[in-house]
């Protein structure tokens, strides 16, 4: 492979810019229907983000867009390049894959450009696409290799079963998953997830992506799982289904949202709804590693009837001592009281933030629903706090840079 794209081709590519801004929603939908006409590609893929209103087929048009604007930048790429990285690993999407994505990638290009679509902008495309291709599989290779070496780890699909369920409120059930064969699991860094394989009772296999809400060990991992009522299977299944004893499938904790090493400054951790399981993981870490690290743990919740793990939580921050604990319900029962079932009502705010944490100086970690997130990214960024001191998680496929919301 080249060192670099050519002239002429980050010439060609620059100017199909406006094409892909006008039509790549419809060039991701073709190539989505062209890539699963292969019934071996189409079952590697989490298929409740697809379709005509799914979220990856909004996210690949994004992330195609961001390529063909950054081709004479790509180190502009690089967080891109990481995300996509660590889905492959979860999914394990393999290098003999590549292909059948450059196939329908390209065809859908094609057709949908039509006579735009001239053979020298194909050739560039086709020259992009493999370039871009060869940096993922490298970067897959190295994360791989580096999973194979450490102590419990895999790569692929491992065996594992369910050896609790734990109800931790109406809607969110955790689930400790050990695995079969009885042997330790790699570490995985706090606030990672792991991608599941569920198989339903009718035999289809489903795939779906969990953060991981227990603290590193060597010997399960904790999944705590929100019941999607309109979900396609995956939350009903495990709510409803899945028992002590289930046998689940699961690839090595993969995801470039966790939390950094030997943090010197205090850490915000901030979440909305189902959002806190990469924090209560992070939690856990810290008590266990970083005594001396002042924490605020601040979450927001409908009511009582959906904060999941609120004692659990409050436990930890006991123990750990430098850490607090505030709990806000935009929508109280008649049964909540502040101050007693949670302490604010309302929603968390920034004039809050900024009256009760280091604001300027703390480290700050989101993970919630897509409305918390562009209404608290936003608001830090405009509140001046750095964008290296903001790390944020999507349930989901990244569509949006939430900075400019």
């Amino acid at each position: 492979m080249p060192d670099a794209l050519s002239a002429k081709t980050i010439e060609l590519i620059k100017t199909s810019v406006p094409a892909l801004a006008d039509h790549g929603t419809a060039i991701t939908q073709n190539m989505y229907r062209r890539l699963f006409q292969e019934d071996h590609i189409r079952e590697l893929f989490n298929h409740s983000n697809q379709g005509d209103g799914g979220s990856q087929v909004h996210a690949l048009a994004k992330a195609i867009l961001a390529y063909a604007s950054n081709i004479d930048n790509l180190a502009a790429l690089g967080p891109m390049v990481e995300r996509i990285a660590h889905k492959h690993i979860g999914y394990h999407i393999l290098p003999e894959h590549y292909p059948y994505v450059a196939r329908a990638l390209l065809g859908a290009i094609e057709e949908i450009l039509g006579d735009a679509a001239k053979d020298d902008v194909m050739a560039a495309w086709g020259e992009a696409y493999w370039f871009l291709a060869e940096i993922l599989k490298g970067r897959e290779q190295q994360i791989r290799t580096e999973l194979e070496t450490r102590t419990g780890g895999w790569t692929g699909w491992r065996s594992f079963f369910v050896a609790e369920k734990i109800r931790e409120s109406e809607v969110v059930t955790s689930f400790i998953l050990r695995p079969e064969d009885g042997r330790t699991v790699v570490r995985h860094l706090p606030g990672q997830y792991l991608t599941v394989r569920l198989t339903l009772p009718d035999g289809y296999d489903i795939k779906r992506n969990y953060s991981i809400s227990s603290g590193p060990n060597d010997e399960y991992y904790r999944i705590s799982v929100k019941r999607e009522a309109n979900g396609q299977g995956g939350s009903v299944y495990l709510h409803d289904q899945a028992e002590v004893g289930t046998r689940i499938e699961v690839t090595p904790p993969a995801g470039d949202f966790y939390l950094a090493d030997e943090i010197a400054d205090p850490v915000v951790l901030l979440s909305g709804g189902v959002g806190l399981t990469p924090m209560v993981s992070m939690l856990e870490a810290i008590a266990a590693e970083q005594r001396e690290l002042d924490v605020h743990f601040l979450h927001g919740a409908l009511n009582s009837s959906t904060h999941a793990m609120d004692s659990h939580v409050r436990s930890i921050a006991r123990e750990h001592g430098r850490t607090k604990v505030r709990t806000f319900y935009s929508e109280p029962t008649s049964r909540d009281a502040a101050g007693y079932s949670h302490d604010f009502d309302g929603f968390i705010t920034m004039d809050w933030l900024k009256a009760n944490t280091p604001f300027k100086a703390a480290r700050f970690y989101l993970c919630g629903p897509k409305p918390f997130l562009r209404s608290m990214v936003a608001g830090l960024t405009r509140e001046g706090v750095a964008q290296d001191r903001i790390n944020y998680e999507f349930f989901g496929p990244s569509d949006e840079k939430l900075e400019a919301a």
